[in-house]
């Protein structure tokens, strides 16, 4: 236990959900890029003249939709299995960037180059379940 009571390696999630912002980011960065690139005007989200910074701008907007589930899940259950959760959780975040360049590509389909990232979004929440039912003395 560190001196705030968490676990050692609690370290771990919290460098983990960094890296997750820093990809947030970059991500959002990329959509600004693509606003420029294709000339598609604030406050326009999509643009249907426009269909390949559609594909950048679904990127992102599909990993903030998750982000606040996969958070929330990986440091919930980072208390009680932080290495495990870390791990899943890296593996959501590495997801993003494939998940990401394959929509950049204007072939939406190619999208699917990141879905490997359901096995650390589905680990995270597992990891919190586990967590709530240990809490709860039911394992």
């Amino acid at each position: 236990m560190s001196s705030l009571g968490l676990p050692k390696d609690y370290g771990y999630c919290v460098l983990i959900a960094a890296d997750s912002v820093l990809v947030l980011i970059y991500l959002g960065i990329r959509v600004g890029r693509a606003r420029k690139q294709f000339g598609v005007e604030y406050p326009k989200m999509y643009d249907d003249d426009k269909p390949i910074f559609n594909c950048f701008q679904r990127a992102h907007q599909n990993t903030l939709e998750h982000y606040p589930q996969f958070l929330s899940m990986m440091l919930l259950g980072g208390l009680q299995h932080p290495r495990l959760s870390a791990a899943f959780g890296a593996v959501w975040v590495l997801s993003r960037l494939f998940y990401a360049h394959g929509y950049y590509t204007g072939d939406p389909a190619k999208r699917m180059r990141g879905a490997w990232g359901g096995i650390g979004f589905l680990g995270v929440i597992g990891c919190a379940i586990s967590f709530g039912l240990n809490l709860l003395e039911y394992i």
